[in-house]
């Protein structure tokens, strides 16, 4: 699966990716607040992630749609984007993201998730998408309202980071379909 914006490719990992990833979320500012990503992170945690992904982009229908984030300049993978726990019934899905540290706050997180819900609504027919971030993690925060998600609470102790070990509280989003049509 590929899809397209000005400077991005979000597409399917494949085997190269396995020598990029470390190299981008072995950082602990980057995994710091993520779930599953532990730290440090090396070629074999690499290896399983993108054996997972392939696996899960061969189901039918597909629940899970984590892709590569590239540069369309110089083909270079940056980060990852994907919606996971599709659940076509209901119409909604998961929405999480990480980029390495070097691309941070150049607006290119704002413009994977656009394509990315774009896909989500017109393409998957979703009626709703799922965001969480971690209360202190002022970034993503701030990336979730600008993407017009509507705040729903702060659960306590939501997840543990397994990168450091801290459990954090986070801050809940929804993104409805005619939100998203209406920002």
């Amino acid at each position: 699966m590929k899809l397209t914006t000005k400077r991005l490719i979000l597409r399917d990992l494949n085997e190269e990716d396995i020598n990029v990833i470390p190299s981008l979320i072995d950082d602990l500012e980057v995994s710091k607040y993520l779930a599953v990503v532990p730290y440090p992170y090396k070629k074999k945690e690499a290896k399983w992630f993108v054996n997972h992904c392939k696996a899960e982009a061969k189901k039918k229908p597909r629940e899970n749609y984590e892709l590569g984030i590239v540069l369309k300049e110089n083909n270079e993978l940056i980060g990852c984007i994907g919606l996971t726990k599709v659940n076509r019934w209901d119409g909604k899905a998961t929405l999480g993201y990480w980029l390495g540290k070097k691309y941070w706050r150049l607006g290119i997180m704002y413009e994977a998730c656009k394509k990315i819900l774009r896909f989500a609504f017109e393409t998957l027919k979703l009626q709703r998408i799922d965001i969480t971030a971690a209360v202190e993690n002022e970034a993503s925060n701030s990336l979730i309202k600008k993407l017009g998600a509507s705040f729903e609470g702060t659960a306590k102790r939501y997840h543990r980071a397994k990168s450091t070990g801290k459990y954090h509280d986070a801050n809940l989003y929804g993104l409805l379909k005619e939100e998203y049509k209406n920002g």
